[in-house]
């Protein structure tokens, strides 16, 4: 049984690292985006362009208004996320680096130092020009009341949630730190991903391209199969749990 497996390959392992993407946070109600009823099926991906949003306000309505129906800030941890910081608190993992934006990962109490979230968290809220940060929850109050396009109450600036956009480069520190955990992992757990997005994906890459083995867990395939010690074709918070409650 593949489970099994995953268990056995895990079992002697200390500095396991677990990597992960919408995949796992479909079990709160928050969908993914490459999928069969995924986000990009809804909306056009162009208009999460840094460039388009900076440059349109109607763009920007736009994005307010999909953040003020997504439900994200509503959600809440599933079991996947519970196990993820049941793994953290054997002390056998190292981090976790994760593509998603929802907090979730903070809200089911893993340490901030273990996290590591590449492409941001969508809870804040920043001025592009004064770098004044906000509750999100703060300006879709704003939106609420009628404010389309809020602006920043400092300076004017745009505002623009703290996820990185197409076309912003990747944050050079977290991409930096998630790195360095891959290469010093001796096992990675991949969860929820297509691992098709780089750079991001670079990270489990480079934990299996330097041996630690590769445990996939995602419905459907992945484009890192082919490196994979074990794939689970399964709902990611049950299998988690199985397999942090075997380890522990």
């Amino acid at each position: 049984m593949t489970i099994d497996r995953a268990v056995e390959l895990l079992a002697l392992k200390e500095s396991i690292l677990v990597f992960t993407g919408a995949g796992i946070s479909t079990e709160s109600g928050i969908p993914d985006f490459r999928g069969p009823d995924g986000v990009w099926t809804r909306i056009d991906p162009a208009d999460f362009t840094i460039e388009r949003y900076l440059s349109s306000s109607e763009v920007r309505r736009r994005s307010w208004e999909m953040r003020t129906g997504s439900g994200v800030l509503d959600a809440i941890p599933n079991e996947g996320h519970a196990a993820i910081t049941a793994l953290w608190d054997t002390g056998r993992m190292i981090g976790c680096v994760t593509q998603n934006i929802d907090g979730l990962h903070h809200a089911a109490e893993l340490p901030t130092e273990a996290i590591v979230e590449l492409h941001g968290n969508v809870r804040t809220t920043s001025c592009v020009d004064c770098g004044t940060a906000i509750p999100t929850e703060a300006a879709l109050s704003r939106i609420d009341a009628g404010d389309s396009d809020p602006h920043c109450l400092e300076c004017g600036g745009i505002l623009k949630v703290d996820v990185v956009f197409f076309g912003e480069s990747m944050p050079e520190a977290e991409m930096t730190r998630a790195l360095a955990l891959a290469t010093a992992s001796d096992a990675v757990i991949a969860v929820g991903s297509t691992l098709s997005v780089y750079p991001a994906a670079y990270v489990p890459l480079t934990a299996a391209e330097s041996g630690a083995p590769l445990i996939i867990i995602n419905q459907g395939a992945t484009d890192l199969d082919p490196l994979a010690a074990v794939t689970i074709d399964a709902p990611a918070g049950t299998t988690l749990s199985v397999i942090v409650r075997a380890l522990k």
